[in-house]
């Protein structure tokens, strides 16, 4: 999701789909996308079709990837939320952001 100043959202944008076993992420197109639409913050967001909410070390290294390098770039990440038919988490409730 692509924020304003304001919080106000820009957009949403797919970065990647994945499969059963799970997806590849590439940083520099969310980083590019957030950039080309002027964004001023963001916040990151996924579905876990198999109902687990807890973020897998890949996925907490992903998000502090691109936290780093969006904080460089005055365009911090304000929350990851993992999603499940039930459920959420957001590193940002959690305190891991």
């Amino acid at each position: 999701m692509l924020l304003n100043r304001t919080n106000r959202v820009l957009g949403m944008v797919t970065i990647s789909t994945g499969g059963t076993a799970g997806t590849v992420v590439d940083i520099m197109l969310i980083l590019a996308t957030a950039i080309k639409a002027n964004a001023s913050s963001m916040a990151l967001s996924y579905n876990h079709s198999f109902g687990n909410l807890m973020p897998s070390e890949q996925v907490k290294r992903l998000t502090n990837r691109v936290k780093d390098i969006g904080k460089l770039l005055y365009n911090p990440v304000l929350d990851h939320v993992i999603i499940t038919s039930e459920e959420y988490f957001s590193f940002a409730d959690e305190g891991v952001l």
